[in-house]
C-alpha cells in the first residue's frame, strides 16, 4: 500500500451537525466498520410530550433529542451528557438513559478491546483448507477497516466483508472434556459463557476480492510462552467484542 494510499484512509476532516462536532474521516468509503449514523430527529411538532415519563413540554419544560437514538424527552429523562464514539463526535452528547447505558458499554470496547486489536497478537494462520500453517501477527488497521496478517506473507482482510466468527474453545466443564466450538454469527452470544472454556482460536469467513463463495481463514493462538498465550486470549476476546458491534452497526 502506497503512503498516499494510507494517508487519504486516515484523513479526517472536523464537521460541524445539529448534534455537535464530529471528526469524522475525509472520505466516507474509508469511514470504520463499528461507526454509527446521526439519526433523524424527531420531529418537533411531532412530540408534545416526552417519549420517557409523557411530561407535556411547556416554556418550563423544554424538549431536547437524544442524539442516539433521536427521540424527544424532558431534561430529566435526557441530562447525560456521555461520550458516543460510534459517531465520531467530539465531546460528551446528550442522550436518553436507555442509550446512555448502551454507550457506556461500548466505552469500553474503544478504552480497552480497540488497543488490544490495533497492538494486535501472534497466531498460527491457516488459509482455506491448506494443511500448512504460518506465524503470524494478526492486528486491526489504524482506521479500523482491515485485518492486517504479517508474516512470511502479508494480508488484508476488510472487516465489513467478514461474515462469520467462529470462536473456538477449550475446557472441561463437568463430565466432559471434548473441545467446544461456538458460531458468533456476527452478534450471538457464547453458547459457553460462563464455563471454565479457555479460547483458543478463531475461524472467520470473508468475502474475498475475486473469489466466489466465501474465504476461510483460521487463526491458532500461539502457544510460544505464557505472555503470548494471555496476549492471543485477549486478542481473540477482542475481535468477538468487535463482531457484535460490527452486526449492530449492520442492524442499523
Amino acid at each position: 500500500m502506497s503512503s498516499e494510499v494510507a494517508a487519504r484512509r486516515d484523513a479526517k476532516k472536523l464537521v460541524r451537525s445539529p448534534s455537535g462536532l464530529r471528526m469524522v474521516p475525509e472520505h466516507r468509503a474509508f469511514g470504520s466498520p463499528f461507526g454509527l449514523e446521526e439519526p433523524q430527529w424527531v420531529p418537533d411538532k411531532e412530540c408534545p410530550r416526552c417519549m420517557q415519563c409523557d411530561a407535556k413540554f411547556d416554556f418550563l419544560t423544554r424538549k431536547h433529542h437524544c442524539r442516539r437514538c433521536g427521540k424527544c424527552f424532558c431534561d430529566k429523562c435526557c441530562r447525560q451528557k456521555v461520550p458516543l464514539r460510534r459517531m465520531c463526535f467530539v465531546d460528551p452528547v446528550r442522550q436518553c438513559a436507555q442509550c446512555a447505558l448502551v454507550s457506556h458499554r461500548e466505552a469500553e470496547f474503544y478504552d480497552k478491546q480497540l488497543k488490544v486489536l490495533l497492538n494486535g497478537a501472534t497466531f498460527l494462520v491457516t488459509f482455506g483448507n491448506s494443511e500448512s500453517s504460518e506465524a503470524m501477527v494478526c492486528r486491526l488497521s489504524s482506521n479500523q477497516r482491515y485485518l492486517l496478517l504479517d508474516g512470511d506473507s502479508r494480508h488484508e482482510i476488510e472487516i465489513s466483508h467478514i461474515a462469520t466468527v467462529q470462536l473456538l474453545t477449550e475446557g472441561f466443564p463437568p463430565g466432559d472434556k471434548d473441545i467446544h466450538t461456538y458460531t458468533s454469527l456476527l452478534g450471538s452470544q457464547p453458547a459457553s459463557e460462563g464455563s471454565n472454556a479457555r479460547a483458543t482460536g478463531m475461524s472467520l469467513q470473508y468475502a474475498a476480492p475475486g473469489a466466489e463463495g466465501m474465504t476461510r481463514l483460521k487463526l491458532t493462538a500461539w502457544e510460544d510462552a505464557n505472555a503470548s498465550r494471555r496476549q492471543s486470549a485477549a486478542w481473540l476476546a477482542a475481535m468477538h467484542k468487535a463482531a457484535k458491534l460490527l452486526y449492530e452497526s449492520r442492524d442499523q
